[in-house]
């Protein structure tokens, strides 16, 4: 397994490389996100991941719009990392029978999704601004600060009752 892809020959190209990463990512939640929310028993772990529903079909047309803006395709790239994230997602929450422990089963693996959004979201802004695309990076940092929002309420429900209930 080669260690970068073919397409990847200079910053933008690992610029476009990553975008193309997380748009295929963010389809992948659009997709994942309701068997949670069918999964889900608490109400406001229900309610939060119908939330972030709607917000990650807002960060798939932002990336749309960063696509357009720098000129290129708008598709997606197999993402190996987010793939495995979901399937260790489902097959945890197949396992689980209590359905407070599948709440935190369910809560702890929306955060693995959180975090790596926020890491390829963190990166894309600081390389859009070393590329000089200050406009590709506001569109970019909208999502981040979403995804960082997200995070702190899976954080703020896990801690104040979900892990509880489930111990």
């Amino acid at each position: 397994m080669a260690l970068f892809s073919s397409d990847i020959k200079d910053m933008d190209g690992l610029f476009v490389h990553t975008l193309r990463d997380i748009y295929y990512a963010e389809q992948q939640i659009v997709k994942a996100l309701p068997k949670m929310i069918d999964k889900a028993t608490d109400p406001e772990l229900k309610s939060g991941f119908e939330t972030h529903l709607e917000e990650t079909k807002g960060h798939v047309e932002r990336l749309d719009k960063v696509f357009e803006m720098h000129g290129v395709d708008a598709k997606g790239v197999k993402c190996p990392a987010i793939d495995g994230i979901i399937k260790e997602a489902e097959d945890t929450a197949g396992e689980v029978d209590d359905t407070d422990v599948l709440d935190a089963a369910l809560a702890a693996a929306a955060q693995a999704v959180e975090h790596y959004e926020i890491s390829r979201y963190g990166t894309l802004v600081t390389w859009a601004r070393e590329l000089g695309r200050d406009d590709c990076a506001s569109v970019l940092e909208e999502t981040l600060a979403e995804e960082k929002a997200t995070d702190q309420k899976l954080t703020r429900l896990a801690e104040s009752r979900i892990n509880r209930k489930a111990a």
